[in-house]
């Protein structure tokens, strides 16, 4: 009887630690788990952190975009982000949808690129990275300690909050500022 217990317990621990990893494979951005087997779209729609850019992302159209094969890096603004913005700015790139585009399509490269990755090519370069961008200008990527800092058109700093959000067609950065080129 007593093996049967140690044997149940056993196999409790091994369930149990199985399903950590299964956990910990998915992450929580905005309070919820984003999971590895959704496109990008259908995790952001889930994190209440990323209803701005959700938002901005139906309004110019690119929700089949970033719904489609990929693969795709987002660096992902959070709403506190968007209110760093000026009242003019706001203004300014939600009027014009051409803009907006241009704004959202600066937060995207090409391709499934991890921090790690990011962290190489800034070793590789000397301390800075220059990332292309699907909307064609490059970003200024730079470390700060242990933190990968992204350097838009102005000058304007963006650091990765979160790393790594696995999708299933790419990768999600959360990133503490919006990027404008």
């Amino acid at each position: 009887m007593k093996n049967i217990g140690r044997a149940a317990v056993a196999a409790l621990l091994v369930i149990g630690g199985t399903a950590t990893a299964a956990l910990a494979a998915d992450q929580i951005v905005g309070g919820a788990p984003m999971y590895a087997n959704k496109n990008i779209v259908q995790n952001a729609v889930r994190s209440k952190d990323h209803t701005t850019l959700v938002a901005l992302v139906k309004q110019a159209g690119l929700v089949e975009t970033l719904e489609g094969p990929g693969p795709f890096t987002v660096f992902a603004p959070t709403n506190l982000a968007f209110t760093k913005l000026s009242p003019e700015t706001v203004a300014k790139v939600t009027g014009d949808n051409a803009l907006l585009i241009k704004v959202l399509t600066y937060h995207v490269i090409a391709g499934r690129i991890t921090t790690a990755d990011i962290a190489q090519k800034i070793k590789d370069g000397g301390g800075k990275a220059m990332l292309k961008t699907v909307e064609g200008d490059d970003l200024i990527a730079e470390t700060d300690g242990d933190d990968i800092v992204l350097i838009d058109d102005h000058g304007d700093r963006s650091k990765v909050t979160v790393r790594d959000v696995l999708q299933s067609n790419g990768i999600i950065d959360v990133v503490d500022g919006v990027l404008v080129p």
